[in-house]
């Protein structure tokens, strides 16, 4: 029994890692952007690259996947996503990286569609390999940010990936050993029906999951200039409530765990989004909101769209594509809205550091050459780059000079609350994918609730 519960856990372990892996890297996208010399746009794609790939890949599964044995598909995809994972850690250039992680992605699909069947046959029972494989996804997709932001503090964006590729190959010591055949599942596409608003629930609740785990981790390390570790400590809150979630969701109602959930992640995305100023206080408190929705909701919405029966494999692939799908589409909306807000805010915030500084009681000898450096900082924000706004400060003896490091707090904090404010149309939109959760399940609730 106990040998059971080690391999059921060293699959786990696997399928948390590629879940995990559509938000790891966040915390690291300043490095890799000051690391390849290049722009925030462009440096996103090593985010949305892999969770494209998860999706399309495990949309085409849908149609094999049940044809061929589970531990084949399962260890194909450990081996793609392990040497993937090695290619990325190798990377030399932003645009290997992310075919890389591209082909990681395959493998993620591959991975995590053959781990369902496989923890069930492990644990022996249909229902309790599904609770374990939705907790497993859950939690990993929550713990994301925060893992990835300590790694790259201690050890630097490579270690992420090199990390990675022990972990995914203890998959391979459960599956030796461990047989599965083939389901050949005739009635899969009549029941599939009945499960489309739990996996259309899904997808809306991951495309909220966008401003969690990615727009509040670009403002509090990109805005508000936290090191990686300090960013992964305020987003730490969101596992933290994901996990006390846990023991509310077994004693609702699934009707109620669902629209509890959409209720509180939309919540927690408001308040992102009425952030009165930069502050770290407001923002765990919202994501507390976020992590005890993401926790009430995603594990129930995940075993209401999985077939226990003969069409499990197929389900869960489907569920793999549909959850990531969300993301996907959910970044291509609001990506775009993030940027054409950021570039007039970046104005406003250059106009009003300018008055900060012309109204500093600063004498000209300093503040001069200060406001010149903090115009090439300036420059560097319009061209894509992360601007450090402290340096022309610092430069000119803001350290011995407490006028002037006071002038300094005042610029940066008025710059911080101005592009704050310029993230709220982005939270809104997210806020809005998962209220139209909370709708469709209110919609659909006799079928949701049973």
């Amino acid at each position: 029994m106990a040998g059971r519960r080690i391999l059921v856990a060293l699959v786990v372990a696997a399928v948390g890692v590629a879940f995990a892996d559509s938000s790891i890297v966040v915390l690291a996208l300043p490095e890799l952007y000051t690391r390849f010399d290049t722009t925030i746009e462009r440096v996103s794609w090593v985010v949305t690259a892999y969770n494209a790939a998860v999706a399309g890949a495990a949309l085409v599964l849908i149609a094999v996947v049940h044809r061929v044995s589970a531990k084949t598909v399962f260890v194909a995809g450990l081996l793609v996503f392990t040497a993937a994972s090695i290619a990325c850690a190798a990377a030399g250039s932003l645009w290997f990286l992310v075919g890389a992680r591209a082909v990681q992605g395959v493998g993620a699909a591959l991975l995590l569609a053959g781990s369902l069947p496989l923890i069930v046959s492990l644990t022996g029972s249909a229902l309790r390999g599904a609770t374990v494989w939705t907790l497993a996804g859950t939690l990993a997709a929550a713990l994301g940010p925060a893992l990835g932001g300590v790694v790259t503090q201690a050890l630097g964006w490579r270690a992420i990936f090199v990390v990675q590729a022990p972990l995914a190959l203890c998959g391979l010591l459960a599956a030796v050993g461990v047989h599965t055949a083939p389901l050949l599942e005739e009635g899969w596409s009549r029941s599939a029906s009945r499960r489309l608003p739990a996996n259309a629930c899904l997808a809306l609740l991951f495309g909220a999951l966008v401003g969690v785990l990615f727009l509040s981790v670009l403002l509090v390390i990109t805005v508000w200039g936290y090191s990686p570790i300090a960013g992964a400590a305020i987003v730490s809150v969101l596992p933290a409530a994901t996990v006390a979630a846990r023991p509310l969701e077994r004693r609702l109602p699934r009707l109620a765990a669902i629209c509890g959930g959409a209720a509180l992640l939309t919540t927690g995305l408001l308040g992102l989004a009425l952030l009165p100023f930069a502050s770290v206080g407001f923002c765990a408190a919202a994501l507390v909101f976020c992590g005890l929705g993401l926790g009430l909701a995603v594990p129930v919405l995940s075993n209401a769209a999985l077939e226990l029966g003969p069409g499990l494999s197929r389900s869960g692939t489907l569920t793999i594509g549909i959850r990531h799908l969300g993301l996907v589409l959910a970044i291509a909306c609001i990506a775009p809205l993030l940027a054409s807000d950021l570039e007039p805010a970046g104005h406003r915030a250059e106009l009003r550091a300018t008055a900060v500084l012309l109204d500093a009681p600063v004498g000209l000898g300093s503040k001069i050459p200060v406001a010149l450096d903090a115009r090439s900082e300036f420059a560097r924000a319009q061209a894509g780059e992360i601007p450090d706004l402290s340096r022309p400060f610092d430069a000119h003896g803001a350290a011995h000079d407490p006028a002037l490091a006071a002038a300094r707090d005042r610029l940066v904090g008025t710059i911080e609350d101005t592009i704050t404010r310029a993230f709220r149309p982005s939270f809104v939109l997210s806020a809005s994918f998962a209220l139209a959760a909370l709708v469709l399940a209110f919609v659909f609730r006799r079928r949701l609730a049973t």
